[in-house]
């Protein structure tokens, strides 16, 4: 069916070259498919070739034509493809550099619940790149991305909390959100930030608090 141009099908042949279903696993000729399914319209495909145009998987890497998958695919209010564009514009890959474009991708994203997309705006905020420097406004999205399990706006959140940034000074909040990116963490690294964050905060708390910072850690551990 792939043949006769239908795009559930063209999609799903560009799906088993880059997976290796049942073919041998082949990203150019994945890239070839995922073209005729992206031309097609298709979000989707259009974000996974964007994709590998930005990491040159079965094509030469080549961040221009990834904008311009990206760009389509985000258009159609795709949000991946709407944080992964943003990215680019933050970092000047493919475009200058824009923290202005970054930001308001970030924020279409964002507003679809995309976590990594809270969580940068965070950044975007709290450093005043492309926005007006507002720590509340970059409390408040790093709170969203830390409820939905991101590990490095929990660890920013309890900087915020510590740090008495777009709020009252917060031991208690700072030490449960240490703990919850430490738990969280996959990488040594990032979890021992977080635990060294977390036993800093510690010496300023009493046994009590302490128990009660471990208390609401667990309880949202179990939502």
């Amino acid at each position: 069916m792939a043949e006769t141009g239908n795009s559930d099908a063209i999609f799903y042949v560009g799906y088993m070259y880059y997976e290796g279903k049942g073919v041998v696993q082949d990203y150019a000729v994945a890239a070839n498919w995922y073209r005729k399914s992206a031309e097609q319209g298709g979000r989707v495909p259009q974000a996974i070739l964007a994709e590998m145009y930005a990491n040159g998987r079965g094509v030469a890497q080549n961040y221009a034509e990834a904008i311009v998958w990206y760009r389509k695919a985000a258009e159609q209010d795709w949000p991946a493809a709407q944080l992964s564009l943003g990215l680019l514009y933050y970092n000047g890959q493919g475009v200058p550099q824009d923290y202005s474009a970054a930001a308001g991708w970030f924020l279409k994203a964002a507003k679809s619940g995309d976590a990594g997309a809270e969580y940068d705006l965070g950044v975007m905020y709290a450093l005043g790149q492309g926005v007006a420097q507002n720590y509340a406004v970059a409390k408040g999205w790093y709170r969203k991305a830390a409820e939905a399990g991101q590990i490095d706006a929990q660890y920013n959140l309890g900087l915020m909390y510590w740090r008495g940034e777009g709020g009252p000074q917060d031991y208690l909040q700072a030490h449960k959100w240490f703990n919850l990116s430490a738990a969280g963490a996959v990488a040594a690294e990032t979890r021992d930030r977080a635990v060294k964050a977390r036993d800093m905060v510690a010496t300023k708390m009493t046994p009590t608090q302490i128990g009660e910072a471990q208390r609401l850690a667990s309880i949202w551990q179990k939502k």
